[in-house]
C-alpha cells in the first residue's frame, strides 16, 4: 500500500481516480489546488503524486518543479487533457522534468492503476 496524493481541480475526476486507487488498497489524499498540494507534501510523507497539469492557481508543471526541489525522491505521474496546447506537449514537458509516468485524458481506471504500479516500482 502506497500513500498517494492526487491533485486535480476537477472534483469528478479527482473522486474517480481516488476510487480506483483506494480499490487497489492505497492510502489516498485529495487536493484541488497546486498550492494546497505543495503544502501537504511539505507536511506529509507521500510515495506518489498524481497531478493534473492545467489548473487555475498553480499548474502541474509548477507543482512538479517545486517538488523536485522540496522532495526529490517523490514519484510523480502527470495527467492532462490539454489546454492552450496539445496534451502531449504538456506531458512531454512533464517527462523532461522527471515524472515517472504520464496519462492523457480520458484514461481508464485500469490505465491509472497500471501507471501507478509502474511508477511505484521504478527506481527513485
Amino acid at each position: 500500500m502506497a500513500k498517494i496524493l492526487i491533485l486535480d481541480d476537477n472534483l469528478e475526476m479527482l473522486e474517480l481516480q481516488a476510487e480506483h486507487l483506494r480499490g487497489e488498497g492505497h492510502d489516498v489524499t485529495l487536493s484541488t489546488t497546486g498550492t494546497s498540494a505543495v503544502a501537504g507534501i511539505k507536511t506529509g510523507a507521500f510515495d506518489l503524486l498524481v497531478t493534473d497539469i492545467i489548473m487555475p492557481d498553480m499548474d502541474g508543471i509548477e507543482v512538479i518543479m517545486s517538488l523536485r526541489k522540496l522532495q526529490p525522491p517523490i514519484k510523480i505521474i502527470a495527467i492532462s487533457g490539454g489546454g492552450r496546447i496539445n496534451a502531449r506537449d504538456y506531458l512531454e514537458l512533464a517527462t523532461r522534468l522527471g515524472v515517472h509516468g504520464t496519462l492523457q485524458k480520458p484514461f481508464s481506471g485500469l490505465e491509472l492503476c497500471l501507471a501507478v504500479e509502474c511508477a511505484l516500482q521504478s527506481p527513485a
